[in-house]
């Protein structure tokens, strides 16, 4: 069982009396801590290989502790799993990567749309869409469509104002393609607005609703942001690798919004199996943490992230935080839940 309770990454003073407050303080600024999950899911069916990749929250507004979690085994499908982490439904699908879920509005009213970058296809990456009947627990396929060139990646919505609903797919060759999605009582309409570049691999992406900005991870490089209000977004440097804050790969990444644009970005350091926090105005690395190794195990390599801020029933009174698990043991992969409030109070947040 390892041990990450207080791990520290600071600078090394190789004397003792040589050490000021001032290297205590940075000591302490990269401090890792270890946050214990409350649930983990059940494995995803592929065993023996890179499988489970990506998670994607639903909040049921109605009954919070009801809300479900979606996630891909990109070589299977698409999983739904309840809050204990028990498995409710699977749908089949050749190689969804990335997911998210947004609740829009459309000719016959409201619907749960999930979305995923589908890469069956290693040079056209394609959009697939699925509604969410959350009463019923099921996922049904709602279109799949081809949006350019590449091999599909990451995948994130967005919206900007009440009715532009966004899809981005971000493709291994570092193109992020924005599209704009409108859902009638017949297939969707998707339309490519434009595309964006990065040097090299990325992956993880998110869109902060509330500013118009849109996160992505280079894998190698750091974080980069794009104000979608521009015609043409330049890509300006969020955070970069860094000893004892993000270490390669940068994978999933998420937000915690908190008021008009403040709150936390997060991002899966996979090399370092930690999660890195941001703030959001300020930019500034603000801590880091690792799942706990005790009664559910840790998280390995992990890829996707999501956080969903707001009440999930009495085990997340403050939101929901699941991260992907590479290696879960006996060959299979899952995902594990943890507590906001918990990472919050133990962070000092």
């Amino acid at each position: 069982m390892r041990d990450f309770d207080k791990i520290l990454l600071a600078g090394t003073c190789l004397l003792a009396a040589a050490c000021t407050d001032q290297s205590a303080s940075s000591a302490m600024d990269t401090e890792l801590i270890a946050v214990p999950a409350v649930a983990e899911t059940d494995s995803v069916g592929t065993v023996g290989d890179d499988a489970a990749d990506d998670p994607a929250i639903w909040r049921n507004p109605q009954d919070p502790s009801q809300s479900l979690v979606i996630g891909t085994d990109k070589k299977a499908g698409l999983h739904i799993y309840d809050l204990k982490g028990q498995q409710k439904a699977f749908l089949a699908a050749e190689a969804v990567n990335n997911v998210d879920i947004r609740t829009v509005s459309s000719t016959s009213g409201e619907v749960i749309l999930v979305g995923a970058s589908d890469r069956s296809d290693r040079e056209k990456p394609r959009l697939a869409l699925y509604t969410l009947d959350s009463e019923n627990i099921k996922l049904n396929p709602l279109a799949n469509i081809p949006v350019g060139t590449g091999e599909a990646y990451g995948f994130c919505f967005g919206m900007l104002g009440a009715d532009d609903l966004r899809a981005f797919i971000v493709t291994k060759e570092g193109t992020i393609i924005d599209m704009s999605v409108t859902l009638s009582n017949s297939a969707p309409s998707v339309e490519v607005n434009r595309t964006f570049k990065l040097q090299t691999q990325p992956e993880g992406c998110v869109v902060d609703d509330r500013t118009g900005v849109l996160y992505v991870g280079e894998e190698n490089v750091g974080i980069w942001s794009f104000d979608l209000g521009q015609e043409s977004p330049e890509p300006v440097q969020f955070a970069v690798l860094k000893a004892g804050e993000l270490t390669a790969d940068v994978e999933g990444l998420a937000l915690a919004p908190e008021g008009a644009s403040g709150g936390y970005l997060l991002a899966s350091s996979q090399g370092d199996n930690s999660f890195a926090i941001y703030d959001l105005e300020t930019r500034a690395f603000r801590a880091r943490f690792a799942v706990e190794d005790g009664a559910i195990d840790t998280t390995f390599d992990t890829d996707g992230i999501e956080l969903i801020v707001g009440d999930f029933g009495p085990d997340y009174p403050g939101g929901l935080f699941v991260a992907q698990d590479g290696d879960n043991g006996d060959g299979t992969q899952n995902f594990k839940f943890l507590s906001w409030d918990a990472i919050r109070r133990s962070l000092d947040l």
